[in-house]
């Protein structure tokens, strides 16, 4: 492999410009100040984690993992996401803290696996954890948080997918008992959304034809309530029918925090089915086709930490709402010029001061005595002095000489 030249960056990363970098900004910090306003205070972690605690716990597969060793050797990670560095930290300096606990974050992630597919391996999110408490309340509430969340950040139209874990286990249970290999097949399919190769599994099972029909009646899933009416008169089984009635409840609640026009119900989508645990969902943006939002519930996660405790949440997928949503676009603010002699120095600099503490953006350039060139900006039909840029750049020019 050749030495990469001096410009050169590793594949997978990016620099971000100034006016990509105020834009990131103010989703950041407008959508940080919404979750706020819900009680949810916002948490910073390491971006190096150990493996063995928070690496293993992580939802990211291992070949994701960006892995790195320390001087003694200790096996390294950088954070992949930030539940499980969030899940850690709740499980030991928030121990005593009395549940539920809110948390808020905005940090960079690292997943090696995107550079391979084209894609970033180094990315933004912008979150919440919701921790201790079960109820269809709190996952509404995360649910409503994100739809808040999506318009602070200046997403405009958006549709959120709702589905559940536990319907498409307990299905899977009653049709497919003891066939853990063949539920992980059905399951692997769902999460790359081949519904093609999800019949074609279907097939090689050779089932009865009820039962067969059962697992293929899980594509029609999707819709309104009509979808969870369907989905109750599909599956006899405990956990399938309790996990569409907490999805019914959540509705109720979203009802309430009138925002169920956001809302639909979408049944094969399963997430990461090693990870999740009950009500999952993503946010689509009308621009793009993958998702800009996900979270859902993770009961099992802070078990792996020593604290047993019901947990949800999501995340904004911040770098594809820079990328490509379109509302996010902002004005770029341009700066007032002072420019000053050496005489008026002083004046200059006060002048730019005062404009600063007023809430302007402010620079300041000399005029050099033996520059005898018309002052930038003093005459329209005159080019600006040398080493000026043109007026065009700023919004005023303040001349002190």
């Amino acid at each position: 492999m050749s030495k990469p030249k001096g410009f050169e960056k590793p594949a997978g990363v990016r620099d971000y410009l100034p006016h990509a970098v105020a834009k990131l900004r103010r989703i950041e910090r407008e959508v940080l100040a919404c979750m706020d306003r819900w009680g949810y205070r916002q948490i910073m972690t390491p971006t190096m984690e150990y493996y063995d605690t928070v690496g293993v716990a992580s939802s990211t597969s291992d070949q994701k993992l960006f892995k790195l060793l320390n001087n003694r050797g200790t096996t390294m990670v950088l954070r992949s996401d930030m539940t499980s560095p969030i899940a850690r930290v709740v499980s030991s300096l928030l121990k005593e803290e009395p549940l539920p606990i809110r948390l808020s974050y905005h940090a960079n992630v690292f997943r090696a696996i995107e550079e391979e597919a084209g894609r970033e391996s180094e990315f933004f999110q912008t979150g919440v954890e919701l921790v201790g408490d079960d109820s269809p309340e709190a996952d509404a509430e995360v649910i409503a948080l994100a739809i808040e969340s999506l318009k602070a950040a200046g997403v405009a139209r958006f549709k959120i997918a709702m589905g559940h874990m536990g319907f498409l286990n307990g299905l899977l249970q009653e049709v497919l008992p003891e066939r853990a290999e063949d539920q992980g097949s059905l399951k692997q399919d769902l999460l790359n959304r081949d519904y093609v190769g999800y019949r074609g599994t279907i097939e090689r099972l050779n089932l009865p034809e009820e039962q067969a029909g059962k697992l293929d009646g899980v594509l029609k899933l999707r819709g309104g309530r009509e979808a969870l009416e369907h989905a109750q008169s599909l599956s006899g089984n405990t956990l399938a029918q309790s996990s569409i009635r907490h999805l019914g409840k959540v509705l109720e609640v979203l009802d309430a925090y009138e925002v169920s026009e956001h809302v639909m119900i979408d049944l094969t989508m399963i997430g990461d089915f090693s990870y999740y645990t009950g009500m999952i969902f993503e946010g689509y943006a009308a621009e793009l086709g993958s998702p800009v939002a996900s979270g859902g519930r993770y009961d099992k996660l802070l078990r792996q930490f020593g604290r047993a405790v019901p947990s949800t949440g999501f995340a904004l997928k911040t770098n594809r709402i820079l990328d490509g949503v379109s509302g996010t676009d902002i004005p770029e603010e341009r700066p007032i010029l002072v420019q000053y002699t050496p005489a008026f120095r002083k004046e200059g600099l006060q002048k730019a001061t005062e404009l600063r503490a007023q809430g302007y953006i402010a620079v300041t350039s000399v005029i050099e005595e033996n520059d005898h060139s018309e002052v930038a900006g003093q005459d329209e039909h005159q080019p600006p002095a040398a080493g000026k840029l043109l007026n065009k750049g700023y919004q005023e020019i303040i001349t002190f000489k």
